[in-house]
């Protein structure tokens, strides 16, 4: 492209931008986007690693490889909503930052938006039948049935994933955004194709769900050996198969990220060979060499931090991932998210950091505490007075958010 069609671009962009502008920092806006799309493709990792292991148990005759495809459903269908639910936030900072690029994306493509919906309704409906149909079977090494069922669930997964991949690869292509629309000088309004995508870079994420798994059959593994019925033989198997999945699996992702750095597009510049273009590889490649140094043996104490370690290395991925978007948006087209238009409002920043910290943070630790004290109690689990009291104190931080939240808007809508 020459200087004038770039320029034609830019200006495209920002005519495109909402003139209302945001509310606090961009920055304050990326930075919290990264953070959780790290948080959102671990666990959308989880849930396609976790449905592999209980997929291939289910077809599997050995009844460890059974027994752990029925433990590692019930991480899949947690994994599914957590995976929704974290994935709201960096979607809408997205869209919040970068809305010309989202929102043209998503109407050129809009059959797809759409369907994204439906089809992971269907998957999600799909793994439950899976699981509901074959739960009453007490006895986790004999082969399930509707294993259809599952294979449904993991394909539509990887759909779902396809298409998000694809709406966010149209984003850094706004010079092409005009030929999509106008297809042989008529207008398109059908919004019935996918125009951009990947595939080395799509393949790079999905992969990451191999080494992701792998740390979760590790941390399975401690937290299990310590009940009293724990049977250690099947857990250091398991624990087994994990460090070989982290190991082999972050060797196979580092491939597939260097060649997603060799298909960047010219928009790109220089960036596979630049600092954050190289430290996304580095992370991955990392949590196979610190698998390799620190799972040896027994490596009870280190185990929790297979997965935190897999969530260090999202992390690296994601600020990666952003800088190359910043680096196509901005420096080869000269739209800076940094100069959008700020009009303050200190009180849904503050309602956000406040939600986010008080009322998400007593409720995830009202549910993990339940969660670790069930999974290591052997039959029934009775919680104890201080476990009760901090559900009632995240039900009633609960209310009073719900509570201000309509006073504040019924003193606005009154005003």
């Amino acid at each position: 492209m020459d200087a004038s069609q770039v320029s034609q671009v830019t200006e495209m962009m920002y005519a495109l931008r909402n003139p209302a502008g945001v509310p606090t920092y961009p920055i304050i806006f990326i930075g919290l986007g990264v953070l959780t799309f790290a948080l959102h493709i671990l666990f959308v990792q989880l849930m396609l690693g976790t449905s592999a292991i209980t997929l291939y148990g289910a077809f599997n005759s050995n009844p460890y490889w059974r027994r752990l495809g029925a433990a590692m459903l019930e991480i899949a269908k947690v994994s599914v909503s957590v995976a929704i639910v974290v994935g709201v936030a960096p979607l809408l900072f997205v869209q919040v930052v970068y809305d010309p690029h989202w929102y043209t994306s998503n109407v050129l493509s809009a059959n797809w938006v759409i369907g994204f919906i439906i089809i992971l309704i269907l998957a999600y409906w799909a793994m439950y039948y899976f699981y509901f149909v074959n739960g009453k079977n007490q006895d986790k090494t004999v082969q399930p049935t509707s294993r259809w069922a599952m294979i449904l669930s993991l394909v539509l997964m990887l759909v779902v994933g396809f298409i998000m991949h694809s709406l966010t690869s149209q984003i850094l292509h706004p010079e092409l955004w005009k030929e999509w629309y106008i297809q042989n000088g008529v207008l398109d309004y059908s919004g019935s194709a996918l125009h951009a995508y990947n595939p080395w870079r799509f393949a790079f994420f999905i992969s990451l769900a191999v080494p992701v798994a792998g740390g979760m059959l590790v941390t399975y593994r401690r937290f299990k050996m310590v009940r009293e019925d724990a049977d250690h033989d099947y857990l250091n198997w398991a624990a087994e198969v994990g460090k070989k999945w982290i190991k082999a699996g972050s060797v196979i992702s580092t491939v597939l990220y260097v060649a997603w750095m060799m298909t960047l597009p010219e928009t790109a510049g220089d960036f596979a060979t630049s600092f954050w273009g190289i430290a996304g590889g580095i992370a991955v490649i990392f949590y196979a060499v610190w698998a390799q140094l620190r799972l040896k043996g027994e490596a009870n104490f280190c185990s929790y931090m297979a997965l935190p370690m897999a969530l260090v290395v999202g992390l690296v991925v994601a600020i990666s991932r952003e800088m190359l978007r910043y680096g196509i948006l901005n420096d080869f087209f000269h739209y800076d998210f940094m100069d959008y238009k700020v009009v303050m409002d200190w009180y849904s920043t503050g309602l956000f950091f406040l939600t986010f910290a008080i009322v998400g943070g007593s409720v995830l630790a009202y549910f993990l505490t339940i969660a670790w004290k069930t999974g290591q109690t052997v039959g029934v689990y009775t919680p104890s007075a201080a476990v009760n009291k901090m559900g009632t104190i995240a039900i009633w931080i609960m209310i009073i958010w719900m509570i201000q939240f309509f006073v504040v808007g019924f003193y606005i809508w009154a005003k």
